[in-house]
């Protein structure tokens, strides 16, 4: 998968991308890791506390990004324009977030993993201000009464002049964007200072959540490819190899979501996590945003295939925490993840009868749809 740092403008889509291409190397096997360095046995009221709490919140940015896919597909403002993988995309992103991984091993490998993290923490900060700031500004336009001063503001960069003049960044945003912003960059400075763990998962629900609304699959066999080749990479990488948990222990940024298993002995303050990597929320995620936007498609007021889907990950991530705690041993999810949240919905299309149905359905680019309304008002226009 290609990186997506275009512009401001896709900011928090370039928040999702940076993150996928890494966010395997965390995914919900660090808690053995990072319990056997210091040495912490959990209570079992800790241990379900951190597993449950890991569990609602994967479950908001793939809910609330579901439902914020809809409305951003029909999107006419440049800001909020989806990025669409296709079959090609699909297929290269195992390959490329594997070099990712790689690569990232051998830099800590090589390199001073403090300078390293610090080089991290800043370029996160940045995308995390921005990630945080798109995902409230919906509640801040309920939060604000109308009678607040909105000013609306434009930030727009060209190239070339005249005919061959091209927007490179066209950015609209108002006064409670910049209230967002503000409110954003203070959790950043939190984050950046003292590395907390809320500040951690606050950037982290955003950056999952921006994955889910702004990273869209044009179609659901697409979906199986990606969701296929994921689920190879996360077994290899998992059970092949110690790339993946060494990376997990290495790197310091928030793309992993943590919650203390020592909550209840030490408050706010306590040390042993417990983690999931976002790619284990984005990526099925983006699956069943999909599926929610085919059953709007279908347009008989019904959202089965979404349903049946996130019941899915429910189930396959329950699964993943079960056989992780049972065995102690580091879990791919998407071992576990990736036939649950394929298999349901297709079992579900073969029930209904609507199989070819849904692998017919294709979702048209935005800015194609723009250009295909155009081409057709230029015809009647002739007409």
């Amino acid at each position: 998968m290609s990186e997506v740092e275009q512009a401001p403008a896709s900011a928090p889509e370039a928040a999702a991308a940076v993150i996928l291409d890494a966010l395997n190397a965390t995914d919900s096997n660090g808690t053995e890791a990072l319990n056997a360095t210091a040495k912490f046995v959990a209570t079992p009221e800790g241990t379900a506390l951190a597993y449950g709490s890991l569990v609602f919140m994967a479950l908001l940015p793939i809910f609330f990004g579901a439902l914020r896919s809809v409305t951003c597909s029909k999107s006419k403002n440049s800001s909020d324009m989806p990025e669409t993988i296709t079959g090609r995309d699909a297929a290269r992103f195992p390959i490329i977030a594997s070099c990712t991984l790689f690569g990232l091993y051998l830099f800590f490998k090589v390199f001073s993993q403090e300078y390293i993290n610090l080089l991290l923490s800043v370029y996160f900060f940045g995308l995390g201000v921005l990630a945080l700031s798109h995902t409230m500004s919906p509640l801040m336009s309920r939060i604000f009464p109308e009678s607040f001063p909105n000013k609306q503001y434009q930030l727009l960069f060209t190239q070339g002049s005249g005919e061959s003049k091209e927007e490179i960044v066209n950015y609209e945003f108002d006064t409670k964007n910049l209230v967002c912003l503000v409110i954003s960059s203070v959790v950043g400075v939190w984050y950046l200072l003292k590395k907390h763990w809320i500040a951690n998962n606050l950037f982290g629900l955003a950056f999952a959540l921006n994955g889910v609304e702004l990273l869209h699959l044009n179609n659901v066999s697409t979906g199986c490819i990606l969701l296929g080749g994921l689920f190879v990479y996360d077994v290899f990488w998992v059970f092949g190899t110690n790339v993946m948990v060494t990376v997990a222990k290495s790197f310091e940024a928030p793309i992993k979501l943590v919650f203390p298993q020592d909550l209840l002995e030490k408050g706010l303050g306590a040390s042993n996590f417990a983690m999931l990597g976002l790619g284990d929320i984005v990526i099925p995620g983006i699956f069943i945003a999909l599926l929610l936007r085919f059953d709007v498609s279908l347009k008989k007021n019904s959202r089965t295939y979404f349903y049946s889907s996130f019941l899915a990950y429910i189930f396959g991530l329950g699964l993943t925490i079960f056989v992780m705690h049972t065995f102690k041993h580091a879990q791919p999810a998407l071992l576990y993840l990736v036939p649950a949240c394929v298999g349901f919905p297709v079992i579900v299309a073969l029930i209904k009868g609507e199989l070819t149905e849904m692998f017919r359905y294709e979702e048209t680019p935005p800015e194609d749809e723009a250009a295909k309304e155009e081409s057709s008002e230029s015809e009647k226009k002739d007409q």
